[in-house]
């Protein structure tokens, strides 16, 4: 959600955020005197294990520095090929257990403890290696004062991580001390691009040079540039150019995560990478790749898949934080309908409430009888609900919620009670989702206040923590106050402010310090859970704050835009991060949530945000309205976008599918597509949908053409097939782009199942499929479709209730083809679906003038369709013919084979 809150340091902070970001060697260099912060450590004895894929080496401190604590004398590194394609290096203290991400709440493979041989082994002045015959990725442990190590490939020797020391630099040798673990590694500037390390709203997708990005969840607008904000993802990919050698392939890639939870700085200059955290471990993982995809399928084969969401949720959403009764809203979901704009879901922020307290009804304004009878009406239009739910519980001796945290005594404490922050409410206690128990008290607050009004889904805001008041610190708390001071918002604000105290205390006693940046996980976790449990569907919830593996449970939305221009445009990088980061399901909020939109801003926001894989309109209490109704042209072009959404939904669903099973984003940048067209690599203001279909908005006012760039290929506009960019090699076109139009385009190679226009997802599933075939003028076009009910918790499990259709096409001397391979038919049978129409694009006017018949094979025969049954669209000095045949009620659960012939 988001909303206007007081932020009464914000005076005081303009003046430093100012200067920190002109003189940023300044405000970052943290230390107080001109001593090193570490002097690095010696190897002192090396482990094999018996496979050679595990090494495990004993350091030794060099020399000790008081700057940032004590250091930690002793180490243990274990590096580690878990798989093929992943190998893990964790670096952490061989004397005391420390903070790391508990298994319960982050499931992953862990080190497999092996015998080892050769015990502490002497040490020789050579190099020691891990590697596996299988795998490209090498581990080299280099001996020398300080030590340092090396990430490669097998195959080509491009070095991916060089952590060896600069010895006249003691800010790249490594330092673990209790409260600072730093380590550096070297990277080729000039072939090295990274993407990643959020969350922040950036300006560009690909990672600018010189710059610090601070990991540590907090309540800040997304409206502000370059800060961190509600989420941490310490995860980046690096796509390569090849070196002078010309043996890496061009577009290389590998991924690199730190798993760390604690709060940290990373600095990255373009030729290294320094991560400076301020506790924990140090437990990296690098996935092999080589392509973009392949890194995320390795990725989330660690962190989890992302969750499955319900077809519903990739309709259109509507909410506004100031919605101010039961008839307010009501006059939303008219007005929409009205005019004939497709409203999937109606939301409600904390206006619903009563006196903002989670789990209730305010009487006067949204009394639970109209309540219900509004939420009964959604559901017979095939509409849903969603509200919003904050972590914060009133503190309120009258409030059942609260008497029964208490009784269940699930709050996190500081000082042996309850720790009282300050949210909506007023006073409150914040769940501990740590606990066990707090999933149970989670579940039936949830299913008491569900039993009385059926809400489709929650959103879950605030899960920073966000606190209104900012505690003191415990007394010579190193906790509350840590020696090295992370670049919190920017200005190295504490990292106490406006959230819960460092040294409050979760379950287990695992302190706040450690767990801060989990809360907007668990929290998503614990309410998947229980929404499992309590409706036996798939759930819809929505968090502003994630962690690695939160694609697991949620989907999530950008945060607090703003209604302007550059907001419009740092919303594709935004949403194409979080497909990196595992989260898939993932938008900004459409025409801008704080500050005044206007009518060209929401068209433009509108024709773009159509195509977010989460496309909701959000806007302030303190705004103009902002419903796409209200205006007539934003309206029109409403229609148009989310007509062709609608007519994709089979496409963005089966997307979901791709990213459950795969990891795969569903928005993705060019370069996913395109990893060996170095052009692509620092676009942002286009993105794709899958691998084929392209987006190209206009994202300035007052413009009405686009400069695009189109990877090579044939492109053709999904709105007007006859249209078409031809690219040999890559190119950049001026494209019309009129008020009321936006550039989509398919390439070549692509087979699309798309279904009719509709108001709700419900009404489109019920029409006829049209295949939309895009025949490739170098081989096999391919597509599919994935068929289910929508909601089963379970996306293409061992069940039989889905279907999963193949498409091919290809073009041969005499003829051309398209058919389908199907697996599991029986569930697209039993809903009756057919294909009504097949459109091929891409045949020549030579080839289409030659066109005798249409033979149609499926297992109950042939049937042939003459020449006057087949549409062709030639078209005035265009290259390509729009050929389309109607009325052919093919089943889409059987396999079918259509021959065009050509002679």
């Amino acid at each position: 959600m988001g909303r206007k809150k007081p932020q009464p340091l914000a005076d005081q902070l303009l003046f430093a955020f100012l200067f920190c970001s002109s003189f940023s060697v300044i405000c970052f260099s943290n230390a107080k005197n001109e001593d090193p912060v570490g002097y690095g450590y010696r190897v002192r004895s090396v482990s094999f294990d018996p496979s050679g894929r595990s090494l495990t080496a004993h350091l030794l401190l060099i020399q000790t520095s008081s700057v940032f604590g004590p250091d930690i004398q002793n180490l243990n590194l274990v590096a580690s090929l878990e798989t093929s394609d992943r190998l893990r290096i964790q670096i952490t203290d061989s004397e005391h257990p420390r903070w790391e991400i508990p298994q319960e709440i982050l499931p992953r493979y862990s080190h497999l403890h092996r015998r080892l041989l050769l015990q502490n082994q002497s040490i020789s002045p050579e190099n020691h290696i891990v590697f596996n015959p299988k795998s490209d990725l090498v581990f080299t442990l280099r001996i020398t004062t300080p030590f340092g190590f090396t990430v490669s490939r097998r195959s080509t020797g491009d070095v991916l991580f060089d952590s060896s020391p600069d010895t006249s630099d003691a800010g790249t040798f490594l330092v673990f001390k209790d409260q600072y673990l730093q380590v550096s590694a070297a990277l080729p500037i000039l072939r090295s691009s990274i993407y990643g390390l959020g969350e922040h709203t950036k300006k560009t997708l690909k990672l600018a040079h010189g710059q610090t990005l601070t990991l540590w969840n907090t309540d800040i607008g997304s409206a502000n540039l370059d800060v961190n904000l509600y989420g941490s993802h310490p995860f980046y990919i690096d796509i390569r150019l090849p070196d002078n050698r010309r043996k890496l392939p061009i577009g290389t890639t590998h991924g690199v995560l730190l798993l760390n939870s604690n709060g940290m700085d990373i600095v990255y200059t373009g030729d290294r990478i320094t991560y400076k955290v301020i506790g924990g471990v140090l437990d990296f993982y690098f996935f092999a790749g080589p392509t973009p995809e392949k890194v995320m399928q390795q990725y989330t084969e660690l962190i989890g898949r992302p969750a499955p969401m319900p077809y519903w949720s990739f309709g259109f959403h509507q909410c506004r934080y100031g919605y101010k009764n039961v008839s307010d809203v009501e006059g939303v979901v008219a007005g929409y309908a009205k005019a004939g704009i497709p409203l999937e879901v109606m939301w409600t922020d904390i206006d619903y409430m009563d006196a903002y307290k989670d789990f209730t009804l305010d009487p006067i304004n949204f009394p639970l009888d109209k309540m219900k009878k509004f939420v009964n009406t959604l559901h017979l239009n095939g509409q849903k609900y969603v509200l919003i739910l904050d972590p914060g519980i009133s503190v309120n001796k009258t409030y059942e919620t609260y008497k029964r945290g208490i009784e269940a005594d699930i709050f996190i404490k500081r000082d042996g009670i309850p720790y009282l922050g300050s949210v909506w409410p007023g006073p409150v206690h914040f769940p501990d989702f740590v606990n066990p128990a707090t999933e149970i008290f989670w579940g039936r607050e949830i299913k008491i206040f569900r039993d009385s009004l059926p809400v489709d889904g929650l959103w879950l805001d605030m899960n920073e923590l966000s606190n209104f008041i900012t505690s003191p610190p415990t007394p010579s708390s190193t906790l509350d106050d840590p020696p090295y001071k992370i670049n919190n918002v920017g200005v190295q604000r504490p990292i106490n402010n406006k959230t819960v105290p460092a040294t409050s205390l979760h379950f287990g006693n695992i302190t706040e310090y450690n767990a801060h940046n989990l809360y907007g996980l668990l929290e998503s976790k614990a309410t998947n859970a229980a929404l499992i449990k309590l409706t036996g569907k798939r759930p819809f919830i929505l968090t502003r704050s994630t962690f690695v593996s939160a694609g697991k449970y949620a989907a999530h939305w950008t945060g607090d835009n703003a209604a302007t221009w550059n907001d419009l445009a740092y919303s594709i990088p935004a949403v194409l991060n979080f497909g990196l980061f595992g989260i898939p399901m993932v938008g900004a909020d459409i025409c801008g949530f704080s500050g005044d939109t206007t009518e060209e801003l929401c068209r433009r926001w509108i024709q773009l945000g159509a195509f977010y894989p989460f496309a909701r309109d959000h806007s302030d209490k303190f705004t103009i309205r902002q419903e796409l109704y209200l205006w007539d042209s934003v309206a029109a072009s409403a229609k148009k976008v989310l007509g062709l959404r609608y007519r994709l939904l089979p496409y963005f669903y089966t997307l979901m599918y791709e990213a459950h099973t795969k990891g795969v984003p569903i928005a993705r940048p060019l370069f996913f597509s395109f990893p060996q067209d170095p052009e692509t690599y620092t676009i942002d203001s286009q993105f794709l949908i899958g691998k084929g279909i392209m987006i190209s908005p206009v994202l300035k006012p007052g413009e009405v053409s686009v400069k695009a760039y189109f990877p090579s290929g044939n492109w053709f506009d999904l709105f007007n097939c006859s249209n078409v960019v031809s690219s040999y090699s890559g190119k950049y076109t001026t494209l019309d782009a009129p008020p009321d139009h936006i550039n989509v385009h398919v390439r070549e190679g692509n087979i699309l199942a798309m279904q009719g226009e509709a108001l709700t997802t419900k009404a489109a599933r019920k029409t006829p499929f049209q295949l939309l075939v895009v025949l490739s003028s170098s081989g096999i076009s391919t597509g599919e479709v994935f068929l289910d009910e929508g909601e089963e918790v379970e996306m293409g499990g061992g069940g039989k209730n889905w279907s999963l259709v193949n498409f091919y096409a290809r073009v041969e001397e005499t003829k051309a083809i398209v058919g389908s391979k199907v697996v599991n038919g029986g569930f697209a049978l039993s809903q009756k679906w057919i294909i009504n129409k097949v459109t091929l694009m891409g045949l020549t006017k030579a080839q289409a003038k030659r066109v005798k018949r249409l033979e149609v094979y499926t297992d109950v025969g042939t049937k042939t369709i003459a020449d006057p049954l087949l549409n062709v669209d030639f078209g005035d000095n265009r290259k390509f013919v729009v050929m389309e045949t109607e009325n052919l009620s093919l089943p889409i659960g059987k396999a079918f084979e259509l021959r065009l012939n050509l002679t």
